[in-house]
């Protein structure tokens, strides 16, 4: 289905109108299909990527201006993330004690626990989205998406 029938309009839309729309629309499909593969685990899109944040320090904590660096959708509910992340157990707090104002967070054994059963269900997503076209065309288009944000 064309952009145009989607949002159900017979304007004829210029390219880059229907070029941001497609962006739009596409990005939150695929956001939507993550959160549908996300919700048995009780976790949202934006703190299943706190998580992998957290995972990928391997072990070292991490403070909340590099998490919040490192997201993929930049918001400034990062406090609000890791603290229901820490209520529920997957991630916890580290009080530096020469200066207690310094509080880091590093993802907990539950936390990679249950990363580990997530990723395989994310992998098969993420794959089922992507493998409608080519890997040629896949590394065509990431550049391509690069470009458009430089």
């Amino acid at each position: 289905m064309n952009i145009e029938e989607y949002i159900k309009t017979s304007d004829k839309l210029p390219e880059s109108r229907k070029l941001v729309l497609n962006l739009i629309v596409t990005a939150n499909y695929i956001s939507e299909k993550i959160a549908e593969a996300l919700k048995p685990y009780g976790v949202s899109n934006q703190q299943f990527n706190v998580l992998r944040i957290l995972r990928g320090q391997k072990g070292k904590p991490a403070n909340l201006c590099t998490i919040q660096e490192r997201m993929v959708s930049k918001m400034s509910n990062t406090t609000r993330l890791v603290d229901k992340l820490v209520d529920k157990g997957l991630s916890e707090r580290i009080v530096c004690p020469s200066n207690r104002r310094k509080v880091e967070i590093r993802i907990t054994e539950k936390g990679l626990d249950l990363l580990s059963q997530i990723d395989a269900v994310i992998d098969e997503v993420e794959n089922d989205f992507a493998n409608k076209i080519n890997e040629k065309e896949k590394e065509s288009l990431n550049l391509k998406l690069n470009e458009l944000r430089s």
